[in-house]
C-alpha cells in the first residue's frame, strides 16, 4: 500500500528541554496552537487527545514512544471532520535533535493511506503552528491569530 507523508523541519534557537515543554506543556499549546492544548502524561501506551477551546476533542490516540526531551511518536485519529475521521488512525513522530544553539525539529505524520486528505490538512496546519511556536520560543510572542480557534470549525 502507498502511503502518505508530511515532513516538516525548523531550526528553533532554544534547547531540547524548552522545546519539549512547549510542545508538551498545555500553557503552551494554547498560545500558538489555536487555543488547544494535550492531554497525556506522555508515557508510552498513555492516552493521548488535542482538546479545542469549546471542550471536544479534536485528535485522539495512543504515544507509542515518548524519550524526552528527544522524541515523541503518537497515533493520530482525527475526530472533528467527518472525511478525515473516516481514513483512520495516521502517525505523527516528532524528533528534536540539539544542533549548538539551535534545536532541530522534525514533524513527520503519515498514514498508510495514498492521497490522504488528512496528510494534506495537516500539511498546511503544521507549518504554520510550527512557526507560531518558533516565533514564541525565539521571542516570547506567538504570531498573531494563531492562538485561536477556527470560526466555523
Amino acid at each position: 500500500m502507498t502511503a502518505s507523508r508530511f515532513v516538516y523541519v525548523v531550526y528553533i534557537r532554544t534547547t531540547p528541554e524548552k522545546l519539549w515543554e512547549a510542545l508538551t506543556s498545555p500553557e503552551f499549546t494554547r498560545k500558538y496552537w489555536a487555543g488547544t492544548h494535550q492531554e497525556s502524561t506522555f508515557k508510552a501506551g498513555a492516552d493521548w487527545k488535542i482538546m479545542t477551546p469549546d471542550g471536544r476533542v479534536g485528535d485522539s490516540g495512543k504515544v507509542i514512544e515518548a524519550d524526552p526531551p528527544r522524541k515523541l511518536v503518537v497515533s493520530w485519529q482525527h475526530q472533528i471532520v467527518p472525511e478525515l475521521r473516516a481514513e483512520g488512525p495516521s502517525r505523527c513522530t516528532l524528533e528534536l535533535e540539539p544542533q549548538g544553539e539551535t534545536v532541530k525539529l522534525t514533524v513527520l505524520h503519515e498514514i498508510d493511506r495514498a492521497d490522504s486528505k488528512l496528510i494534506g490538512a495537516v500539511g498546511s496546519g503544521w507549518p504554520a503552528i510550527v512557526s507560531s511556536l518558533k516565533s514564541l520560543l525565539e521571542t516570547g510572542e506567538a504570531l498573531p491569530g494563531s492562538g485561536e480557534w477556527p470560526k466555523g470549525m
